[in-house]
């Protein structure tokens, strides 16, 4: 896939700094708000924690959650919860993901992904379409992962691929050969049908 850059090695800070910069880019190209989608789980938290140490115009990004656990904001196992104590104090919008709410398009949508392909809550048992007509959906795992054993809400393929550049943060050999097999459009897991219909640049770092 020639829209797909892969780069190896890259610190959080060295994310963060190219973060920056495609934000900063989105920022200038305008007026208004900005909406980006960012992920949650342990990987993404210190890269935005280095993120946040930018001068960019916090009061004009909009963050909303790519998927969230269906558990109230104030549970350890809220991405929401997470993500409005970093940003809320630089002066950012966090979104509550609900199935009513309009999806925009982003300026940028981060993405993590699971051993088993999931990207978001679309987990292979869910069988996540490009065609699907919602932006949001609720949904439950199976299995359950042991450490957050609740339903899910997320956005889809179509309101991710809905934005103008796509960055994964992937981490492990294990992570890296299935990221490999989607882009090389040997699987059907939610990751490959994802950058199988991606025309916007997508960037792992890895």
């Amino acid at each position: 896939m020639e829209n797909v850059t892969i780069v190896e090695g890259s610190s959080d800070s060295a994310i963060a700094d190219w973060l920056a910069v495609q934000l900063g880019r989105a920022l200038d190209a305008g007026e208004g708000l900005i909406p980006i989608t960012v992920p949650g789980g342990s990987t993404p938290f210190p890269i935005m924690e280095a993120l946040l140490e930018h001068d960019l115009d916090w009061t004009r990004l909009v963050v909303w959650p790519g998927d969230d656990r269906m558990v109230p904001e104030d549970h350890v196992a809220s991405n929401t919860g997470k993500l409005r104590d970093m940003f809320e104090p630089a002066g950012a919008e966090v979104v509550t993901l609900t199935e009513t709410l309009p999806v925009p398009h982003f300026a940028l949508a981060w993405l993590g992904m699971g051993a088993d392909g999931h990207i978001a809550s679309l987990f292979p048992n869910t069988d996540p379409q490009i065609g699907e007509p919602r932006k949001v959906v609720r949904l439950t795992p199976d299995p359950l992962p042991e450490e957050a054993p609740f339903d899910r809400i997320s956005l889809t393929i179509p309101a991710l691929l809905a934005s103008d550049g796509i960055v994964f943060v992937i981490r492990g050999d294990e992570k890296r050969a299935v990221f490999d097999q989607a882009v090389a459009g040997k699987s059907d897991l939610p990751v490959a049908r994802l950058l199988a219909a991606a025309r916007q640049p997508v960037t792992c770092f890895i």
